[in-house]
This record gives structure tokens, sequence and C-alpha cells, in this order.
């Protein structure tokens, strides 16, 4: 992954990337579960987004966990339409590492997943997940429902408390409705299954989140 040795900010939306129309091409089928990669997706199933810093580690947090039928890396959060990964690298498409996921929540819900998210990275450190320095690597959610909203920013909220108990700054995760997802390349895709000894920069604080 790319970093940085200058002090991130978020490009301004008259400064990006002018992007595409046209959507990357995407594998038909996840390399892990053989699962689709694109909707529609199995009824019943529902859609959360993560932003964790290098999608590649974050991807694999997921993939294995029960009740999660496929999962997607991507950009999101930004300006750029279908932008390729030297452009969201490059900082100047506005946009985030994350991965999408999928899920029965008759097997696992929305809270588990966000437990998960807390405790796979550091959400305190802004524009950057250790030595992975850049706009890309900032801690975000994307929420898929008003109720997924309430539930994010309430453990938000509980997880900020644990960590300022035991000595941490606060939380810089974002919480916004879901914008636009758009997909990587296909290589990057369950990179680290690809590739399992490949690179994973994610670190998380140590601190339980027991109430998500």
């Amino acid at each position: 992954m790319w970093s940085r040795k200058t002090a991130p900010s978020l490009i301004t939306p008259e400064r990006a990337l002018p992007g595409r129309p046209t959507p990357m091409p995407v594998p038909e089928r996840h390399l892990v579960n053989g699962s689709s990669l694109e909707p529609p997706f199995s009824a019943g199933h529902e859609v959360a987004v993560f932003g964790m810093g290098c999608f590649w580690g974050a991807e694999r947090r997921y993939w294995s966990l029960p009740g999660v039928t496929t999962t997607a890396v991507g950009y999101a959060g930004g300006y750029t339409p279908n932008p390729t990964y030297e452009e969201v690298c490059s900082g100047r498409t506005g946009h985030a590492e994350v991965v999408l996921v999928v899920f029965d929540p008759v097997r696992i819900g929305y809270r588990e997943l966000l437990t998960v998210f807390w405790e796979s990275h550091d959400p305190t450190q802004g524009m950057r997940q250790g030595n992975d320095v850049g706009s890309q690597y900032r801690s975000c959610l994307h929420t898929r429902s008003p109720e997924q909203y309430e539930q994010a920013t309430s453990s938000r909220h509980r997880y900020d408390r644990a960590l300022g108990r035991a000595g941490h700054p606060p939380i810089t995760t974002e919480i916004v409705p879901a914008p636009p997802f758009y997909y990587a390349e296909g290589d990057h895709q369950q990179y680290l299954a690809r590739n399992p000894a490949g690179y994973c920069g994610l670190r998380g604080t140590g601190i339980a989140c027991t109430a998500a």
C-alpha cells in the first residue's frame, strides 16, 4: 500500500480528478466462498460498508465470519466516479478504501460487525492507520439505513468512552449515509487470499468493544 510523509488532507470537489463513466470490471465470483461480488444479493440479506485503513486486511477480517455471504473492496466517500487504485492513492479523489459486506441478519447482526470494525483498527488516527498515511486510509462507517446509523453512532460513543478511559485520544471515525460505492480492480478483490503473505497494516488498540 502507498504511504505519505506529509500531513494528508481531504481534497475539495473542484480539485478532484474527473474519473470516468465506465465501472471497473470485477470478478464474477468471490475467490474464497464463490458468491457473487455484485448485486442482486440473496433475499433478506443486508449490506454494510466499513473503512478502516488498508482494504486488503479489512476485507479479510469479514469474509470468514459466519453469516457473511460476500465481501468486496472498493472506494467511497469522495468525488471521482469509478476511480483507479492509483488515483485513490494519489489523494486526489477524496475516496476512502472500504470493504462492502453482505450479511444474513438472522445469522449475524450489524452490531457484531461493528465490534469487528472497532477492534480491528485504531479509529483515533485521523487520515492514517499506522504507517499508512493518506485520506484513503481514514476510518469511516457508511450506513445503509437509519437503524445502521443509530447503531453506528451509539457504538462510537460507547467505544470512545472506553478508549478515553485507557488514555487514547478521541475517535475520528466519520459516520455518514452511504455514498456511491465503486468496486476496486479485480486484483484487489480478496487480495490476501491470493497472496496469503501479503501486506496487512491493520492494528487494533487492544481495547475490547464489549457493547457495540
